[in-house]
């Protein structure tokens, strides 16, 4: 396994960070189990989850992946091993606190409580904004539209004033962004340098080789700002492991259970372009998985990719592609493809 630093920290995590958001949906607990396991014996360190998993979010499922994750922590009795990760939702959720999805001291203790209960720990090494409060544009809208008439919403000083009490308590160590903009990032990071305040360490966006927006404007901040990208969906909800090509929906993959949750994918310039680094992939005598992985594995903004599977067969050969580097040609064939074809599904 490889290894990064987790921001300005003092924190070396695995450049593989195994993602647990179908523990409780469509992965049961004892192979969320079996996972966890099996990542452990290859080196991750590095676990995420979230208060909202598992997924798709539903108020039966809500907090069951943290739960799964407790369980484990309490049977292995590891927790010390484990860089762990978890988020609190943003508002839109009506069975979350109400719906409000506030990032108030209230709701941020409270929701910090409440996974810790469930982690069955009593601390958090990274804890996230799963998504922004105020109005801004995330989750594959790439167009923001200002709105004078927006609801009030819980300034980036007061989240940080919340977040430095938190720390001082011991409940969380560092403290990260998801799904945030340009503007969101460096604010944020602004005003915890001029306030000393507790400082954004990592921002986990999505980030593969059919949506790298990222590049535009974010990777600078993390390089300069030493606040990496911990990258999500790489495979492209399985987009970029093949096996949707030709229009296949293969039985209980995710596009088989939960289409309709993935509209960004399902278009043709998402299908050209897989099929273009499906073609790279075979060229160079690799998979279209291990081409995907390597790829977001080799960008120096990148802290940790977050990998998911719900079969051991996946996770195996996600996990492998740690050691797989890809030599000047190929990214040079896949930034044509990224030319000819520029984030389709963003």
């Amino acid at each position: 396994m490889k290894f990064r630093k987790l921001g300005n920290t003092d924190l070396n995590v695995s450049l593989i960070c195994l993602g647990t958001m179908t523990y409780g949906e469509q992965n049961t607990q004892d192979e969320g189990f079996e996972q966890m396991d099996y990542a452990v014996s290859k080196g991750i360190n590095f676990f995420d989850t979230a208060e909202l998993y598992a997924i798709p979010p539903k108020a039966k499922t809500y907090g069951k992946t943290e739960e799964i994750i407790g369980n484990w922590f309490q049977k292995r009795k590891n927790r010390k091993k484990i860089i762990l990760a978890t988020k609190i939702a943003g508002p839109g959720l009506k069975w979350i606190r109400g719906g409000g999805g506030q990032f108030s001291d209230k709701s941020i203790e409270s929701a910090i409580d409440d996974s810790l209960k469930r982690l069955k720990t009593d601390y958090i090494d990274l804890y996230q904004l799963h998504w922004p409060e105020r109005n801004t544009n995330y989750f594959g809208d790439l167009g923001y539209k200002h709105d004078e008439n927006e609801k009030n919403w819980n300034k980036f000083e007061s989240i940080l004033k919340t977040f430095k009490k938190i720390v001082r308590q011991g409940k969380v160590r560092f403290i990260g962004l998801s799904n945030e903009t340009p503007w969101g990032f460096s604010r944020f990071l602004q005003i915890a340098n001029e306030q000393k305040l507790p400082r954004i360490v990592s921002v986990q966006n999505p980030y593969s080789l059919v949506n790298r927006s990222y590049e535009i404007g974010m990777s600078e901040i993390s390089i300069r700002e030493k606040a990496g990208l911990l990258a999500y969906s790489p495979l492209a909800a399985g987009y970029l492991t093949g096996k949707y090509r030709n229009n296949q929906i293969p039985k209980n993959s995710r596009m088989d259970l939960f289409y309709d949750r993935y509209p960004r994918y399902h278009n043709n310039r998402t299908y050209r372009a897989v099929d273009e680094y499906f073609n790279i992939a075979k060229k160079y005598k690799m998979t279209l998985t291990q081409l995907s992985q390597a790829f977001v594995n080799s960008r120096d903004f990148v802290t940790s990719n977050i990998i998911g599977a719900t079969t051991m067969k996946q996770l195996k050969e996600n996990i492998e592609s740690v050691d797989i580097s890809l030599n000047q040609n190929i990214i040079s064939e896949i930034n044509s493809v990224h030319e000819n074809i520029p984030n389709p599904a963003p």
